[in-house]
């Protein structure tokens, strides 16, 4: 694969036929990693790809390298911060959230005891319905004001699709079950190095 300001997208079926062949990198947070990711994905989250770069080059010249998040956006900043550094990376198209629809498997790390934690996407969805409907029942019980916290959450909706950013997703990524451990950046730099 050859560096470009435009990261190399891989379609779902692309990706599931060269899996074996691919250095999948998975670049959300651990607590979505443990969701279900890629199989033999490694993670290394977004905020901690500049740490790893000498790890990255070396998979990136030893074969192709796959950056992979839930929906493509995370991966491809992280695919153009790589290309920044001359290192080749494609991104997965939809995602792991498309690798799923497809009716692909998701690896989860076994469970020891530890609660499964929901993905992101799911928690957004659960904590705005949440929000609209509170903002509702308090609206039509106690006063009309707090109809107000309903449309501020429609509008926060509405903001997230047109900058394909989510705050909440952001806020709710800090809270302590959706960090359940840093990522082991040492294993995942040998695991690089062995590959």
């Amino acid at each position: 694969m050859t560096v470009s300001p435009t990261p190399v997208v891989l379609g779902v079926g692309q990706a599931r036929s060269r899996l074996h062949d691919l250095t999948v990198i998975d670049v959300r947070t651990p607590g979505e990693y443990a969701s279900g990711h890629l199989p033999g994905a490694l993670n290394i989250p977004l905020d901690q790809v500049r740490r790893v770069l000498p790890g990255l080059r070396h998979a990136a010249e030893r074969g192709d390298v796959l950056m992979v998040c839930a929906s493509g956006n995370r991966s491809q900043v992280a695919c153009e911060l790589l290309a920044g550094e001359d290192i080749a990376a494609a991104t997965l198209a939809g995602g792991t959230t498309a690798w799923a629809a497809e009716g692909n498997d998701l690896d989860r790390p076994p469970a020891s005891g530890a609660r499964v934690v929901w993905a992101m996407e799911r928690q957004v969805r659960v904590t705005a319905g949440t929000l609209v409907l509170v903002g509702l029942a308090l609206g039509l019980f106690v006063h009309p004001a707090f109809q107000l916290l309903s449309a501020g959450v429609a509008g926060g909706l509405v903001l997230s699709a047109l900058t394909n950013t989510c705050t909440m997703a952001v806020l709710l990524g800090k809270l302590p079950h959706n960090r359940p451990r840093a990522a082991d950046l040492e294993a995942t730099l040998a695991a690089l190095r062995g590959r």
